[in-house]
């Protein structure tokens, strides 16, 4: 069903596409701050080099749970309260248990407020696109909201700075004193006219069950997740634990996941700019989404190929090229919300990237885990790579093509 257009559409520079992109520099600051600080923070907590590797991935599995679980929530009551409600309580959350962090002095208290600030950060990037698509122009969607996730992802930069100047403790407080700052910026942004339009209406808003109650929904909803999947293998296994892929790899030099992830984020960020240039210039997004499909996959071979006996260097820099592979978080997420009515696109943008995050915890790492118990470590990398990216492209494949979408319509 279609409703009015809304003719109140706003350029790139919008006050909503800044404040958004300041959002989710904050949230990505905060999101991969535990990769960053791992190792410093658990050997200050007593724990020995394998229980650092083993109680990082449970940390991290707790932290995607959280985000999993957040993003049903946050997108369920942007659909039903409005996309500015989630805007504000989201980032008070997340900031407020991110300073709480900075007092951890258990592993278990370290799972549980990772926990929670993965149900504060969930809502803050799929909430911001819905609103970013809605007030932008159709012929620029792509374009300002690859500016979002391009500006937001220098946030990983950020982080390993501040990492490398202050304690991990005082990094966490960094985070959340940061989020609180931009809480007051928040006040500047107007709610989205097609959400306004959409409540004078008599229809279901933030239904979750909706995205499974019909067989056609359900297909949109698999397919928009499971092309996201390489982000998070890329980030949550090959780049957050490099250090351990390099030494199966013969690497004699110290590797700092944290710098490897740094190298990955000024990458992914450069990318999500420029995708969205490329897909307004091919007039697709999908064709531009097989383009940087090609890239993560060279650079996954050159993981697994060109490191034996290598050095540190080299992994930064093959890191760098699989970031910049996997430069299409912004698109990824635009797609998912073009793909959906406004009574339910919140709820779907922001399940999206946390069903991608969450399936970090309950696919991905559980599928390496398995493989390289079945063989080894750096044999269980590859052959999950190969598993990860076969899944992605058969979804690209049944992914409808939404460039250019007209996104005043609603789901019955």
């Amino acid at each position: 069903m279609r409703m009015e257009p809304d003719k109140h559409h706003y350029s790139i520079f919008n006050i909503a596409v800044i404040v958004a992109a300041l959002g989710y520099f904050v949230d990505i600051y905060d999101l991969l701050l535990f990769a960053i600080v791992r190792i410093e923070s658990l050997k200050s907590l007593g724990l020995s080099p394998e229980q650092i590797t083993s109680e990082g991935e449970a940390i991290l599995q707790w932290q995607m749970v959280g985000l999993l679980l957040g993003g049903i929530i946050a997108g369920v009551i942007a659909d039903k309260k409005g996309r500015l409600s989630v805007l504000f309580g989201s980032i008070l959350f997340y900031s407020l248990a991110n300073m709480a962090n900075g007092m951890v002095q258990t592993v278990e208290q370290y799972k549980m407020v990772r926990f929670f600030a993965g149900l504060g950060l969930a809502g803050e990037l799929g909430v911001g696109i819905t609103l970013v698509s809605e007030l932008i122009a159709k012929e620029k969607r792509g374009i300002a909201t690859s500016m979002v996730a391009g500006i937001g992802l220098t946030g990983a930069v950020v982080a390993f700075v501040i990492k490398e100047n202050f304690d991990w403790r005082t990094c966490y407080y960094i985070g959340g004193g940061l989020g609180l700052m931009l809480l007051v910026l928040r006040i500047s942004v107007f709610e989205s006219g097609m959400f306004k339009e959409v409540k004078k209406l008599n229809v279901q808003r933030g239904n979750f069950f909706m995205l499974f109650n019909n067989a056609e929904r359900f297909k949109r909803y698999l397919t928009s997740i499971l092309i996201g999947l390489p982000t998070w293998f890329v980030i949550g296994v090959l780049v957050a634990f490099s250090s351990e892929f390099g030494k199966q790899m013969g690497i004699e030099e110290k590797i700092d996941p944290g710098k490897a992830i740094m190298f990955a984020y000024v990458a992914i960020s450069i990318g999500d700019i420029l995708i969205g240039f490329i897909s307004q210039w091919m007039k697709s997004r999908k064709n531009a989404l097989y383009l940087f499909y090609a890239i993560t996959g060279l650079f996954m071979l050159l993981f697994f190929t060109a490191q034996w006996n290598g050095s540190a260097a080299k992994m930064y820099w093959i890191c760098a090229g699989l970031g910049f592979g996997t430069g299409f978080w912004a698109i990824f997420i635009t797609m998912g919300a073009e793909q959906f009515g406004t009574n339910l696109r919140a709820t779907a943008a922001t399940t999206i990237p946390n069903m991608v995050r969450g399936m970090l915890a309950i696919f991905i790492t559980p599928l390496f885990q398995g493989l390289r118990g079945l063989t080894d470590y750096y044999t269980g990398g590859w052959m999950a790579a190969i598993i990860i990216m076969l899944i992605t492209l058969v979804a690209a494949y049944y992914t409808k093509e939404t460039f250019g979408k007209d996104l005043n319509f609603i789901e019955q």
